[in-house]
């Protein structure tokens, strides 16, 4: 299950574990302009673990999705700004 909330400078994402018997916190994804963060309870802390990533390394994610095992740099297009 998940939940997608719109925000002023961002859109949330909330990953809601339903699986097996060994539920894991949420993970909440919050999609910003120039990046995009991870976060999910450290439940030996209890201390929320944050991850932010580049968008570049996000659209390197999700190239990595659809691809086989291997190494693999994006040929990216140059933008005019």
């Amino acid at each position: 299950m998940f939940t997608i909330e719109h925000e002023f400078d961002a859109t949330i994402i909330t990953l809601i574990d339903e699986g097996a018997p060994t539920l894991v916190d949420d993970v909440t994804i919050s999609a910003f302009e120039d990046c995009v963060t991870l976060e999910q309870l450290d439940p030996r802390s209890g201390v929320p673990a944050v991850l932010t990533l580049s968008m570049v390394q996000v659209e390197d994610l999700l190239a990595a999705l659809d691809l086989p095992e291997g190494s693999y740099r994006l040929m990216r297009q140059a933008t005019n700004a």
